[in-house]
């Protein structure tokens, strides 16, 4: 007679644990929806991310200059004859991983005046160009900070003595000439370094000269004379790679002083390059 009052006891007690089992999955439905939402809210954050990236990237000014000129015909031959008459037609190019960004040449002379001595020159021009980046800023202004270290670099050259530093107008942007005397086991030289900026491209043009043998030191004016209109031209020739305006537009084509430099045989130029590239500045 007590079994079926157990059984019906049973049966009370399995209907009342449907309810339970119904009550956990409307929960577990109810948390799905919970994390829609916030799947939808973490898509939106996204968005909202990459929009202000987008925003970003467009509010930076894009490079004004895409490609250099070759460094070796940055300057006109006759301004090659006046600066390093016994070198202006063996212009040597610098390696570079990237032309499109970085690109240099160099130039040496020596006017063998026999038992009087010589007289040395040596020029270099390189150029570096800077995209805009998002991250870093617009090519001209990672320009400006790689010219304002350019200058300061000409200015702290380890052994320079007698430095001056001065502006150079109608040169790109902003042009600064820095000069200075370096004493060499050779002789005497007299540096002279124009670090130009033009938008996203930076121009140091190095020029040094040297009296050798016992021949006298050349005039510091007239040497800064040339590398001024020599850093002048190199920059209306980055203008001129990209289709915009010429050399002779700018009044760039004009030749360098012509007591700059003297000419004669240039037999041992290439002896002395090495140590004369030590007196210029802080070159890429």
């Amino acid at each position: 007679m007590h079994r079926p009052a157990q059984r019906l006891t049973r049966i009370l007690v399995s209907a009342a644990a449907v309810p339970a089992l119904f009550a956990v999955s409307g929960c577990s439905s109810d948390s799905g929806s919970g994390d829609g939402e916030g799947g939808d809210a973490g898509a939106k954050a996204s968005a909202s991310a990459s929009a202000s990236a987008t925003e970003t990237a467009a509010a930076v000014k894009e490079a004004t200059y895409a490609k250099l000129p070759e460094p070796c015909d940055v300057l006109s031959s006759k301004t090659l004859k006046d600066l390093v008459p016994e070198g202006a037609k063996a212009g040597k190019e610098g390696q570079s991983s990237d032309t499109s960004a970085r690109v240099s040449c160099s130039w040496d002379s020596l006017d063998n005046n026999g038992v009087k001595g010589s007289q040395f020159r040596w020029l270099n021009v390189s150029l570096l160009r800077f995209e805009s980046d998002a991250a870093r800023g617009s090519g001209d202004e990672l320009a400006g900070e790689y010219y304002t270290k350019q200058v300061k670099a000409a200015q702290a050259v380890d052994g320079a003595k007698n430095t001056e530093s001065e502006p150079v107008t109608g040169t790109g942007d902003e042009a600064t000439a820095v000069r200075y005397d370096l004493k060499k086991k050779e002789g005497s030289f007299k540096q002279q370094t124009v670090v130009a900026r033009v938008e996203n491209v930076v121009v140091t043009l190095d020029y040094n000269g040297a009296g050798l043998a016992g021949d006298k030191t050349p005039d510091a004016d007239d040497l800064a004379k040339a590398a001024a209109k020599a850093a002048k031209e190199a920059v209306a020739s980055v203008v001129s790679a990209n289709g915009s305006g010429s050399a002779e537009d700018d009044g760039a084509g004009k030749s360098a002083s012509p007591s700059a430099s003297k000419s004669a045989s240039s037999g041992k130029g290439s002896e002395l390059s090495s140590d004369a590239k030590a007196a210029g500045a802080d070159k890429e």
